[in-house]
């Protein structure tokens, strides 16, 4: 499976695996198959248990065109809302544990889901033709609309152990220090530990200061430096985070 480098913000590449075709294409019928099975239930609702057919009778082809759009609206935009609001999934990729990420590290916003969304339009093209040929033959697996906003879609079923997650062994005993780190999402501690480990690796002090600086200025916390040094700083951080989001699984 091939991999591609994510620069984050810091400046540190981060590895991760690009979903495959086969789990792109599962995903993509897992999708149409829902929107399927909701253009079905609108269609029945609207002619068999409202008994709303009526309303067509003498409507030119056009606004009978627009009814059906209108019914049919929220398949047609399905999925640029989900993967405004699943942070690049829809309820296919989410099975299928792969998602949309930026190239340059940062979060898809929906302008970039807007743009693959369009893009749709040509990718499907020649019952998904095109967006065949555009994946096999792109460095990242990525379709039309995939190079156009920037972003690939990544697996999210990496064999990795616990040193490469947000999950961190800790004491039953263990007392947390800062419980302002609820603040933060398993996204943002999965980027903290993969940047700290990272830094570790090659005692990278710089970027272990920007981080202790960044974690600070977002949980708007002051830290006597005589009292604990910023690499022991941020692994209490981490420590916290497992603790407090951990304490009811």
């Amino acid at each position: 499976m091939s991999q591609i480098a994510i620069n984050t913000s810091q400046n540190v590449n981060i590895n991760f695996n690009v979903a495959s075709i086969g789990d792109r294409l599962v995903a993509f019928i897992i999708d149409m198959l829902i929107k399927i099975a909701y253009g079905i239930a609108v269609i029945y609702t609207f002619f068999n248990i409202l008994d709303l057919g009526y309303v067509l009778a003498g409507m030119d082809q056009w606004s009978i065109a627009a009814i059906y759009i209108i019914l049919l609206l929220p398949a047609f935009i399905y999925p640029v809302v989900l993967e405004s609001l699943m942070e690049g999934q829809t309820p296919g990729k989410k099975i299928m544990k792969i998602r949309v990420v930026k190239i340059d590290g940062y979060q898809a916003g929906f302008g970039d889901y807007l743009i693959r969304w369009v893009f749709r339009i040509i990718d499907t093209s020649f019952v998904g033709v095109v967006a065949l040929i555009s994946m096999i033959i792109s460095k990242n697996n990525q379709r039309l609309g995939d190079i156009a906003s920037g972003t690939a879609v990544i697996s999210l079923k990496n064999n990795i152990n616990i040193s490469h997650t947000i999950l961190e062994n800790i004491k039953e005993d263990y007392l947390p220090t800062f419980p302002q780190v609820i603040a933060l999402s398993d996204n943002d501690m999965r980027i903290i530990k993969d940047n700290y480990l990272k830094a570790l690796r090659v005692d990278d002090r710089q970027i272990i200061s920007k981080l202790s600086d960044k974690i600070k200025s977002i949980l708007k916390l002051e830290i006597d430096p005589t009292k604990m040094t910023e690499r022991q700083f941020i692994g209490v951080i981490i420590k916290d985070y497992n603790y407090y989001t951990g304490r009811d699984n």
